[in-house]
């Protein structure tokens, strides 16, 4: 990989924070602060792919902005795990900006200007996140993204939203100061915080017991927002938030950061070989797995749509840090392609609860019956969703629950596959019944769906546009995962770290 400078990587991350800025001074005119939205999330979308471009063909596009009173650089570049994170989030933007128009138009919510402005700014903390150069300039984005997200979790205004939003503040800037002290730490053993694949040499030789410190400290701070249990209990909560943030939530953003942070320590700051000889990693890794499979069974236990999916994506997220934490080539190539296909599938589960509740007003598995009647094709891109998420094949998750499995087996300890299998099974127990109440029940009386242009009443396309494109990513990285770049990064990025 040879390193370029380019304007591109800070172009990436102030894009949408300019894009924020814009849409607080024209909120008065809705039509202006949307185009806004949208522009912007266009111009990510080709600096982004430009990045990504670089990434595999071997060029890391850098920007060194300045450097911290430490002299550790404040810089951004898109190596290749940094471009596979920020191009979800480029491609997610655009899609869930058109869905957020729609639906807020729809529901007529309050504070629009608001809303728009805090997604652009979540989405510039993410890029950071992304786009860091080292631990230093990760951890200031990582918390600039909890301070962008947290009205959109509070959104809503009631006492209930408040007491969520304090909440994931609570946890998140918990997690935050996890992740200073372990960044301190590493640069008190090794002098430097900068990623290095492979990790840093000079922390293999560094004092073993500062070093476990650091680890934990940093695998914990990334851990709260990965959701791994005991600290998941603020994503549930945080579903009062409107479905688009949800979605942004799940898909993009916030838990993604977790799993991104938590892959940046494993494979570019500790390396495979410290962190095979490390105490911490069959904990870590145990913990993955009881969250795997019990946020599941928390799931069944839920009635409301969105807090289903709250602890599926609990349980998914978990899937990606047990796969990092075997550190086999393929588990983690399945983790790092388990980020892109849960994003889609995920996105378009809350997309079609979203839809659900704006056309019917319906938001709990009880009232799901007949659904189907309604809304077919919303209903249909939400099963090919719950199938990718159990990992039924033809769907992305199918592919990247088969790397994790497979390097799970060829891993030290071969029996943790299991947990992969117990959670999808656990999974299906929840999906199936959503799915089965929808399509094949009926309601006692259909008069309150009978319209005059007929039964079936879609969404509007701005609506259900958004569905049908990421549930047919879903089904196009099930099918051809190479038709898209996000598997050639996460390959490019297994070979930076093990190899070719």
């Amino acid at each position: 990989m040879t390193e370029v400078t380019s304007l591109r990587p800070a172009l990436a991350v102030l894009i949408p924070a300019l894009a924020a800025v814009a849409v607080l001074v024209f909120g008065g005119r809705p039509n202006v602060r949307e185009s806004w939205t949208m522009l912007a999330a266009i111009a990510e979308l080709v600096v982004v792919g430009t990045l990504a471009a670089d990434a595999l063909a071997g060029r890391v596009p850098t920007t060194v902005a300045g450097t911290f009173a430490t002299g550790i650089p404040l810089a951004v570049r898109a190596d290749a795990l940094g471009a596979l994170f920020a191009s979800i989030a480029a491609v997610l933007w655009v899609v869930a900006s058109v869905y957020s128009v729609g639906y807020m138009r729809k529901l007529d919510e309050h504070d629009q200007s608001r809303f728009f402005a805090a997604f652009a700014a979540s989405i510039a903390s993410a890029m950071g996140v992304a786009l860091a150069a080292n631990l230093l300039t990760l951890f200031v984005a990582y918390e600039l993204l909890t301070v962008a997200t947290y009205p959109l979790v509070a959104h809503a205004g009631t006492e209930e939203a408040r007491r969520s939003g304090r909440k994931y503040a609570r946890y998140a800037f918990g997690g935050g100061v996890a992740v200073l002290g372990g960044t301190v730490l590493v640069y008190a053993l090794a002098g430097s915080v900068t990623f290095t694949p492979g990790g840093l040499a000079a922390l293999g030789t560094a004092d073993p017991l500062l070093a476990e410190a650091a680890f934990g400290l940093l695998a914990a701070g990334f851990g709260v927002k990965a959701a791994v249990m005991p600290v998941h209990g603020w994503l549930p909560d945080a579903m009062v938030a409107p479905t688009p943030v949800s979605a942004l939530l799940h898909a993009v953003a916030v838990v993604k950061s977790g799993v991104f942070g938590i892959a940046r320590v494993i494979l570019f700051v500790f390396g495979p070989e410290a962190v095979r000889d490390s105490a911490l990693r069959w904990p870590l890794a145990g913990l993955a797995a009881a969250t795997m499979i019990l946020a599941g069974f928390l799931a069944l236990r839920q009635d409301k749509l969105k807090r289903v999916l709250a602890y599926s994506t609990t349980s998914q997220l978990s899937f990606m840090v047990l796969g990092l934490t075997v550190l086999t080539p393929t588990a983690v190539l399945g983790a790092l392609f388990h980020l892109v296909t849960h994003a889609f599938m995920k996105i378009t589960a809350f997309f079609c609860a979203g839809t659900i509740y704006v056309e019917t007003e319906r938001e709990y598995v009880s009232q799901m019956a007949g659904i189907a009647r309604r809304l077919p094709a919303t209903l249909a891109a939400f099963s090919i969703a719950a199938a990718g998420l159990v990992g039924v094949p033809l769907v992305g998750g199918f592919v990247s629950e088969w790397y994790l499995v497979l390097g799970t087996l060829a891993g030290p300890i071969p029996p943790l596959a299991a947990a992969f299998w117990l959670a999808a099974f656990v999974k299906l127990l929840f999906f199936w019944p959503i799915v089965s109440t929808a399509v094949f029940e009926r309601e006692q009386s259909d008069r309150e769906w009978t319209r005059p242009e007929g039964l079936v009443s879609e969404a509007a396309p701005t609506i259900l546009g958004p569905i049908l494109f990421t549930a047919g990513v879903a089904v196009l990285l099930g099918v051809v995962p190479t038709a898209t770049p996000f598997f050639e990064l996460a390959e490019e990025v297994v070979a930076e770290v093990f190899g070719p």
